[in-house]
């Protein structure tokens, strides 16, 4: 084995002889999944079986024996075999495809890969069942799920190219959450996401939606519930560079590794500003979503006029939802014990008239 994270169960186990290529695909997912990394089939199998991952990334070559011949190995064990696979193949042809199937995998992705490929790839494998039941919602809030999915995934390819991300693209996808909104039609969005496997999608989505939400009970126009919207979905995009391990760490941060989460504005105000057609809203959501009227915020320790409505509106909603989603290391805290927090202890940090306003929205929404 190379290396695994020892705090908790892996979500892929990546069986990869060639270095490059399994530091590659760990790089890819480093900020979505916990990962075990292994160099051959029987280090593989024996970490497999004291640590049963979600799912098992597996190279069509391998050193010791093919990623075929390793597959079949899994379907003898009881518990791996209700593992899903994924084989990463040269090429797609008919006799590669036909060992895909025959050893006993159903997934293959060709490579070269995307980050985005590899990582839509896996999260649709772990998410089959979540994202089977979003069938089962009226078609706004579905589509709004499904677009909004897409478009995020799509992010890790346009960060790490160096491409910006048209807003055309961003509102596109924003507008089916709008419309689902302006029908009172929200609430199967938030509860489709609580158990996703991508809390930073997750959490992106339920700030984009009770964002979208506030401005409308506000009575924003339509353009501004937009850019509302799409700064909830996009204020995190920073957190596609920092490791799983940090961003799911339960208990307190270590002064050195809250320096590396609070990097995460940094990171998304960097990706956000080339963007040149985003309207300047988003931007501002997401560098100021952690300020304090207090002046107790990060990055900037801005204070009092010196933070934008939209961000006072951003930073009441990214607490309220960081209260009351569903983490791997802690259950979510009601509503009202969330506000009752933040009203008692948060007094001189939030914006108290907002915060009455978000309040009453929710309990209008119940």
């Amino acid at each position: 084995m190379v290396s695994s994270d020892q705090t908790g169960q892996p979500h892929v186990a990546i069986v990869i002889s060639d270095q490059s290529r399994r530091s590659l695909a760990a790089s890819c997912l480093r900020s979505f999944y916990r990962c075990a990394e292994y160099t051959d089939t029987s280090q593989a199998l024996a970490g497999c079986r004291a640590s049963v991952p979600r799912l098992i990334l597996v190279c069509e070559k391998l050193s010791t024996s093919g990623g075929f011949d390793f597959v079949r190995k899994l379907q003898l064990d009881p518990v791996l075999a209700a593992i899903p696979v994924l084989i990463l193949v040269a090429k797609a042809d008919k006799a590669t495809l036909d060992g895909v199937f025959q050893c006993g995998a159903r997934h293959y992705l060709v490579s070269p890969y995307s980050r985005s490929g590899l990582i839509s790839a896996i999260s649709g494998l772990l998410n089959a069942r979540i994202e089977r039941e979003w069938r089962t919602l009226h078609a706004t809030p579905r589509r709004a799920l499904t677009g909004m999915l897409d478009l995020f995934n799509g992010i890790a390819d346009r960060i790490g190219n160096g491409e910006p991300i048209p807003y055309h693209a961003v509102r596109e996808a924003c507008e089916p959450l709008a419309e689902a909104v302006a029908k009172s039609d929200f609430k199967g969005i938030l509860h489709a996401v609580r158990d996703h496997d991508n809390y930073t999608f997750a959490h992106s989505m339920r700030v984009a939606t009770y964002l979208a939400l506030f401005g409308s009970n506000l009575s924003l126009s339509r353009d501004e519930q937009l850019i509302l919207a799409s700064g909830g979905l996009l204020h995190d995009v920073g957190k596609m560079s920092i490791p799983y391990e940090l961003l799911n760490k339960p208990g307190r941060l270590s002064a050195a590794e809250f320096t590396v989460m609070k990097g995460h504005v940094t990171a998304s105000v960097n990706y956000l500003s080339v963007c040149s057609d985003l309207p300047k809203g988003i931007v501002t959501i997401a560098a100021q979503h952690h300020e304090m009227l207090d002046g107790s915020g990060y990055p900037l320790g801005l204070a009092g006029k010196q933070l934008n409505r939209l961000a006072r509106m951003a930073s009441i909603i990214d607490v309220f939802s960081a209260l009351t989603d569903r983490r791997s290391y802690k259950p979510p805290m009601d509503p009202e014990t969330a506000l009752a927090l933040m009203v008692n202890d948060m007094a001189a940090s939030l914006d108290m008239t907002l915060l009455g306003l978000f309040r009453q929205m929710l309990l209008d929404a119940a």
